[in-house]
């Protein structure tokens, strides 16, 4: 193998820290959490009273999941999930500058010793999440708490000046980010690193050939099979991230098994044991999944109507 030349990291190692946030965000970010909750009871003030976002999407998606609620309760929701999304929204911003400790005391992780036993014997993981409540803080805790290298797959933003400031959020801790397109070549190429591979996998498969199906919120939903891809060719086993809001700004994470080392699963078995999580932690908090998300553009062919999914 040819050596790496003098600018380049060690094989294994995290990537050099890239500068400072912009000036401005590091000015609102040392706002106390006080102060930014109160700016975020404005915004989801205004986003549910006088600007609402998507109203119409949000609308049609709760009724499509839930059709045994009222309008009352439909009511709440909304108004719960453009409340939390304003908490995330000044959460993110808090990250530039936020101090270790506050992270590891706001976001508790419940199960990460499986894990890091395996990492710890010489075996890689995968680490499957979904949008759920706050999944920026959930990578900084992650990062913090694993002990291990952990690298980020993730969707680059259009706006080149905000993915340079969310890659500056995302890998304050040392957690290494990857295209998503690029993750299992870039598995592949550095095969011997003992790393958590994460990656958030409920989103709409538009641009990919492999898709499951199966119902998720009362519809016929295309899942992403990445997880289960990688999973497979990599032989990882694959972890869920399961997120839950306890309080204001205060979270818990509870690392679940997916699969275990060896075991042997049909295809689509991995992505149905995800799916069913996932849907799960929405039903349990409503508000805590982004509804504005355009999740259900794509429909199922009528040839699969009585197929097992794929």
């Amino acid at each position: 193998m040819r050596a790496a030349s003098p600018a380049s990291p060690p094989e294994g190692a995290t990537a050099p820290p890239l500068p400072p946030s912009a000036w401005w965000v590091r000015l609102l970010s040392r706002l106390p959490f006080p102060v930014l909750y109160a700016l975020a009871d404005f915004i989801g003030w205004l986003a549910f009273r006088v600007f609402p976002h998507r109203d119409e999407v949000i609308r049609e998606n709760l009724s499509r999941a839930f059709p045994e609620l009222d309008e009352a309760a439909m009511r709440l929701i909304r108004q719960r999930y453009y409340s939390g999304f304003a908490d995330v929204l000044v959460e993110v911003i808090k990250s530039a500058t936020v101090p270790p400790e506050q992270i590891r005391r706001r976001v508790r992780i419940i199960g990460l010793e499986q894990p890091q036993a395996l990492l710890a014997q010489g075996q890689s993981v995968l680490l499957a999440a979904a949008h759920q409540c706050n999944w920026e803080w959930m990578l900084l805790a992650l990062a913090l708490e694993l002990g291990f290298p952990l690298d980020a797959a993730y969707k680059p933003l259009v706006d080149s000046w905000a993915e340079r400031e969310m890659k500056k959020v995302r890998s304050r801790f040392g957690s290494r980010l990857v295209p998503a397109r690029e993750l299992l070549a870039d598995i592949i190429k550095r095969g011997k690193v003992i790393r958590a591979v994460a990656m958030v996998a409920d989103q709409e498969p538009t641009t990919s050939e492999h898709k499951h199906w199966t119902r998720f919120l009362n519809r016929d939903t295309a899942f992403y099979m990445g997880p289960e891809e990688i999973g497979r060719v990599t032989r990882y086993p694959v972890f869920f991230l399961g997120m839950k809001r306890t309080g204001r700004g205060l979270y818990e994470l509870r690392v679940v098994p997916l699969s275990s080392p060896g075991e042997s699963l049909k295809p689509g078995d991995l992505t149905e044991r995800y799916a069913r999580l996932v849907e799960q932690q929405i039903r349990d908090a409503p508000p805590d999944w982004p509804w504005s998300h355009k999740r259900w553009k794509l429909k199922k062919p009528l040839y699969q109507a009585r197929g097992s999914g794929r």
